[in-house]
């Protein structure tokens, strides 16, 4: 690992991905929304900072909790099933969605809130010794942290771990390569399928997040999964589905996994009601019928939906019910036990039994540095 990043006072470094303007503002050129900011102004994401020589990451080692986690709710399905993830997220956010079902970690502004700390050798350590296989970044998302995110991989690589981000894809060209590169699988949250739902609904554009999961699918080797988060009236209509597929089968293939979960009554859209369970299975079938090999539902009661099939046999070679792992049918090469077809993703001889605990830790007790 390189030496360690510089804090100029605690939880602050210097953020890359900025310019300076000519009227001495500086622009951010970490997300899409390319702020321009003031020295004392802070972007739309509230964690990145202007000051006289530069714009600072005001967020780095300062967490809003940490959690081993199922790998399974990330969700990450092809991804080493069975393990533990060390999971985590700072404050703020660079979108705006109505319905953030985490609004209360990434609409913080109170950044102090972070009590939090650890450096990335310590997040790397405390997975390590909690027999976690991986960090995942999650909760709000890494693009906005990106500096501790891409030094926390490099520590869990140290240890022998991979590194997970669970994001919006809501990143830059300048930014993205640096970003995917220190990752081992990424989870993107494709929201909806129109311009007007990412305007009106996140406060954000639709072609940046299409960008950025060609980028991954196309020139990284990042594992990639994708989760669209069906709201009744708003993004789940049957036309709005068979465009997204459609795009999905000739942008990404059809071995990308793709995962429709429920949504829930939340932060500004407590008048929508819950997902029916039918709409989610609608969606798959709408999924699998234009050539999408492995969707799955989320948030409901559905073990042929949450299970992994063979799509030259049929069978199923992971039952999953929940966060639970059943039957498994893959034999130590990665391939269908019935008919030997390989089933892409990252597989060891033996899925993982971490089940679906979900273990708050503290990792004070982790603690081998403090930050300076």
């Amino acid at each position: 690992m390189d030496a360690p990043r510089e804090m100029v006072e605690p939880g602050v470094v210097r953020g890359g991905w900025w310019h300076r303007l000519p009227d001495n503002r500086y622009q951010c050129d970490l997300c899409p929304r390319y702020c321009k900011v003031r020295p004392g102004q802070r972007g739309f994401c509230f964690v990145r900072e202007a000051r006289e020589d530069g714009i600072y990451l005001t967020s780095y080692g300062r967490a809003s909790g940490f959690c081993i986690d199922p790998i399974e709710k990330k969700p990450l399905n092809h991804f080493y099933p069975g393990t533990a993830v060390l999971s985590f997220g700072t404050a703020g956010c660079n979108l705006g969605c109505r319905f953030c079902q985490n609004w209360d970690i990434s609409k913080a502004r109170a950044i102090d809130r972070l009590t939090d700390w650890a450096l990335p050798e310590t997040v790397a350590q405390a997975a390590a010794q909690t027999g976690c296989r991986s960090i995942a970044f999650t909760y709000n998302d890494p693009v906005i942290f990106a500096e501790y995110a891409i030094d926390c991989a490099h520590a869990a690589h140290e240890q022998g771990l991979y590194a997970v981000a669970v994001t919006a894809g809501y990143i830059t060209p300048e930014a993205r390569a640096d970003f995917y590169a220190a990752m081992d699988a990424v989870n993107v949250d494709l929201k909806g399928f129109t311009e007007e739902f990412y305007h009106r609904i996140c406060f954000g554009h639709l072609q940046p997040v299409l960008e950025t999961l060609e980028y991954i699918a196309r020139e990284t080797n990042v594992w990639l999964e994708v989760t669209t988060l069906l709201i009744p009236g708003h993004n789940d209509s049957e036309a709005e589905i068979a465009r997204m597929a459609a795009w999905f089968v000739e942008h990404l293939g059809p071995d990308v996994p793709w995962h429709f979960t429920a949504f829930h009554p939340d932060f500004k859209m407590m008048h929508v009601p819950h997902t029916p369970p039918e709409t989610l299975k609608r969606a798959r079938r709408q999924a699998m019928e234009a050539g999408i090999r492995y969707v799955y539902t989320g948030n409901i009661w559905d073990v042929e939906g949450q299970s992994t099939y063979c799509p030259n046999c049929g069978n199923a070679v992971i039952e999953r019910n929940g966060y639970h792992l059943g039957r498994w049918n893959l034999d130590p090469r990665g391939r269908c036990a019935f008919c030997g077809t390989p089933i892409p993703g990252r597989f060891e001889p033996q899925p993982g039994h971490w089940g679906a605990r979900r273990v708050p830790i503290r990792l004070q007790d982790h603690l081998a540095q403090q930050p300076g």
